[in-house]
């Protein structure tokens, strides 16, 4: 069995345009997988999550293990374990940090290419922690050189930070902003990234006719849920529990459906429209996959498992 730290997966410089090729194709074959709900152990702001999921075609199966845990650095932190689920034996046990930044980025990225209005110029952002950064990373790779007006909510050093990681993108203009509303107001297209907001960021009026809302942690939007017209999800089961999907139930559908030609995403350049791509472990595992066939250097081990029926 393979073991992939932190370092080994991001020493293999996985190019952002082999990502979102990767999220695409996971997407794709989504109704090939199996796909159980996730198990959440939670116990206040604590909790251990258990995401498993089978793709039959790739014959890989997995469980990714992510845990919250307030007092440690970091918070958040996975692992994922791989195996073949021809034979049953366990392939890889791998950090599943860098894999859940890039494969949630790449699905942010997908969502803004499938469903923002075709001349999208102006993105509001709040948030620029690692999700936020692989997001816009891998949708600057696989965009035209359109003229972009960045516009990020001005918190700490954050748009220093990123004026300097794209400094060299020379059709971007970055703008810094002092309130949500600023943020919100004439985007084509809103990213957040907050992992945790009390309220809704903005009040109705200033989400423009034809904006596309990814809110990649959910958190800040769920008055949108009461007026939007459009939402496309990762898994229809996995929004289920949202306190007014009773309201969207009927305007959502999937983007797996979306990409294969099953449903619309966007009917029109007014509609408002929700990309709820909250996160399934099909792409955990898929990019797993791919991972550990990449690798050819790293540590293995072998747990020893007893070779005879009986053992005792």
């Amino acid at each position: 069995m393979k073991i992939l730290t932190h370092s080994d997966i991001m020493n293999l410089n996985i190019d952002d345009v082999l990502a979102y090729k990767w999220i695409r194709e996971s997407f794709l074959k989504k109704p090939e997988t199996y796909l159980p709900p996730k198990i959440s152990m939670k116990d206040d702001s604590t909790f251990i999550n258990v995401m498993p999921c089978i793709l039959h075609n790739e014959r890989w199966a997995g469980v990714k293990i992510v845990t919250r845990f307030p007092e440690r650095i970091p918070t958040l932190n996975s692992e994922i374990i791989l195996y073949d689920y021809a034979t049953g034996n366990s392939l890889a046990l791998l950090d599943g940090n860098y894999i859940t930044a890039l494969r949630t980025g790449a699905a942010a990225a997908l969502n803004i290419e499938t469903l923002a209005v075709k001349d999208y110029s102006e993105i509001g952002i709040i948030g620029f922690g690692n999700i936020t950064r692989k997001t816009l990373d891998v949708l600057f790779s696989v965009m035209p050189r359109r003229k972009l007006t960045i516009k990020l909510y001005n918190y700490k050093n954050h748009f220093n930070l990123l004026c300097s990681r794209y400094s060299k993108c020379d059709n971007i203009e970055f703008v810094a902003v002092d309130t949500y509303e600023e943020v919100v107001a004439n985007s084509d297209v809103i990213i957040s990234a907050l992992t945790y907001v009390e309220d809704n960021f903005c009040s109705d009026e200033y989400f423009k006719p034809g904006c596309l809302v990814v809110p990649i942690h959910t958190r800040g939007f769920m008055n949108c849920d009461l007026f939007f017209d459009r939402f496309v999800v990762d898994d229809i089961s996995h929004v289920r529990g949202f306190k007014y999907f009773s309201e969207f139930e009927s305007k959502a559908v999937e983007l797996s459906d979306v990409l294969c030609g099953k449903s619309i995403g966007r009917c029109s350049r007014l509609e408002k429209v929700m990309a709820y791509s909250i996160g399934i472990s099909i792409h955990d595992i898929f990019f797993a996959g791919k991972i550990y066939e990449m690798a050819e250097t790293c540590q293995t081990i072998s747990l020893s498992p007893p070779k005879e029926k009986y053992w005792v």
